[in-house]
């Protein structure tokens, strides 16, 4: 086996390999003649993030069959590429989990005594004792947004502090909470209650801006926020204002909107803690980092085990083009229905119909999970399954080779919760077009690509004219309108009669534009709810 390091590892990381007998590792430094001249005979690539793997690359290295990123983030390897060359293309997740919930922590207790206020006075020459009386951790309540690895870290160690701790996720199941002894309440009892709040969720339409005016306007007086996850889940300037008025007596930001951070509404304020994207960067969490990367890339060229791969596992050819479109189809079904369940989610369905059934359902499976936890981190079509284990949701699927009116194949989810399901079932049509067949047991024909508002609202005249006007006014398109109607429910079916589902399909000018189109749908007296999707294109 040749192993190509082509960026830095530690010794311990470097270790891994050299101690397989018969593998030729290459270093950094004994790269002489260019990264592709040294591919072209390789079986692993290992990259941070300085390298760029693209498809000119790839061309060059026949044989590779796996590249590792020491890190989370793949923006510099062309996944589609290594797909095509049958690559498989590894990440290392979760490493940094430890590193990220211990400086959370540690920006709660300095928040809390005032600690980088103490060290400047003391530097300064002072003695301001009297004006350094702080509060402590126990017995006050914390809020978790977002209960991944990192964010069930953070709850087992402020557990040892004695703090109450309550938590926001669609995407764990009460049982694995219960373990960590940690409250599930919907996310606006999070903000009235919480004395300190931390945010461990990615980036989504459903997250960003999710600390905003209105959210912060409800929390309660003396609340201290932290951010060690992405900057765009905050916007910054409410924070700000609210931090001014005395209304939040605090926050702790390691991410931002820009980074480096230049201009900054925070930067005159004296109770934010500013510090620069550092929570993941220890010398443990580094190093954690380089070893489990080279115990999976090890693992696979030796065994053949997947472990953390951003793509898909190699297929024969006439494989994936068969399965290729019902594994786009099952993943963009699954992040349509996500967020869907009145509950916690604790039970995934999956049904699937027709062809598909007699066919590896493996990759479609895993897609649709992807899908349901698309607004999650590090959840991907090869590692979904473990990752619903981990979280205490069970998966049970069902298999039937034929279907009902004339569709080839059909594949349904059904959620389950504490307080009821969500379901819905999808089709590809034209070899490579993903529709929406029924929602919620009610028949609506919708296409499941580009940027969807799902609307819940009750059977009365107008409605519809009056969606057409709002989305008019804020210059937002209608691509394609569905509307199913409830006419007389079944009992698995959420959708009261005299209600109706519409799935609109609409062209965005911008981020923004949707976001307030969607704020002004909501203040329909008939509309009981909407959501914004944002599927993608094919």
């Amino acid at each position: 086996m040749k192993i190509v390091l082509a960026e830095k590892v530690s010794p311990a990381t470097l270790a891994v390999f050299q101690q397989e007998p018969g593998w030729n590792v290459v270093t950094p430094d004994q790269i002489k003649n260019g990264l592709a001249a040294e591919l072209a005979d390789a079986d692993a690539l290992v990259v941070r993030s300085a390298v760029q793997a693209d498809a000119k690359l790839l061309e060059a290295a026949p044989k590779l069959r796996v590249i590792g990123r020491a890190g989370v983030g793949v923006d510099n390897i062309d996944t589609d590429a290594a797909t095509r060359h049958g690559i498989v293309v590894m990440n290392t997740p979760g490493a940094n989990a430890v590193a990220v919930a211990e400086l959370t922590l540690g920006l709660m207790i300095s928040m809390a005594r005032s600690i980088p206020r103490a060290n400047a006075t003391m530097h300064a020459g002072k003695w301001d004792k009297k004006n350094l009386q702080g509060q402590e951790l126990r017995g006050k309540t914390l809020g978790i947004v977002g209960l991944g690895r990192i964010g069930l870290e953070v709850a087992r160690r402020a557990k040892a502090f004695g703090m109450d701790i309550i938590g926001y996720d669609p995407f764990i199941s009460p049982v694995i909470a219960r373990e960590n002894e940690v409250t599930l309440v919907p996310i606006d009892e999070i903000f009235k209650s919480s004395d300190y709040l931390t945010l461990h969720v990615g980036l989504t339409t459903q997250t960003e801006g999710i600390i905003n005016a209105t959210s912060l306007a409800i929390m309660k007086k003396g609340i201290r926020i932290i951010n060690c996850a992405r900057g765009e889940l905050i916007v910054e300037q409410a924070l700000a204002d609210a931090i001014a008025s005395g209304h939040v007596a605090g926050a702790a930001l390691d991410v931002f909107h820009h980074e480096p951070l230049k201009e900054s509404p925070f930067h005159n304020l004296d109770h934010v803690l500013l510090s620069p994207h550092i929570a993941g960067a220890t010398d443990e969490a580094q190093e954690a980092i380089g070893i489990q990367l080279a115990h999976q890339v090890r693992d696979y060229l030796k065994l053949g085990v997947v472990q953390n791969a951003v793509n898909l596992p190699s297929l024969s050819h006439e494989e994936y083009i068969e399965v290729a479109p019902y594994i786009e189809m099952a993943e963009r079904l699954g992040h349509f229905l996500s967020h869907a369940t009145p509950g916690n989610l604790e039970n995934i369905q999956i049904t699937y119909s027709g062809r598909i059934a007699a066919g590896k359902t493996d990759l479609i499976r895993n897609a649709a999970i992807a899908g349901i936890f698309a607004d999650t981190d590090a959840v991907n079509r090869i590692n979904a399954a473990a990752i619903a284990q981990e979280r205490g949701i069970r998966i049970q699927e069902d298999k039937k080779e034929f279907t009902t009116g004339g569709t080839g194949s059909v594949l349904k989810l059904t959620l389950h919760s504490s307080e009821g399901d969500a379901s819905a079932s999808a089709t590809v049509l034209h070899g490579n077009s993903p529709r929406l067949l029924t929602y919620d047991g009610v028949d609506i024909e919708a296409p499941l690509t580009g940027t969807l508002i799902s609307i819940r609202n009750h059977d009365v005249p107008g409605v519809i004219g009056r969606i057409g006007t709002i989305l008019g006014e804020h210059s937002v398109n209608i691509a394609n309108f569905a509307l199913g109607r409830s006419t007389s429910p079944t009992r698995s079916q959420r959708v009261p009669q005299g209600q109706a589902l519409a799935v609109v399909q609409i062209d965005v000018p911008n981020a923004a534009t949707a976001n307030a189109a969607v704020e002004a749908l909501r203040k329909v007296n008939a509309i009981a709810s909407v959501r914004l999707i944002e599927l993608g294109k094919l």
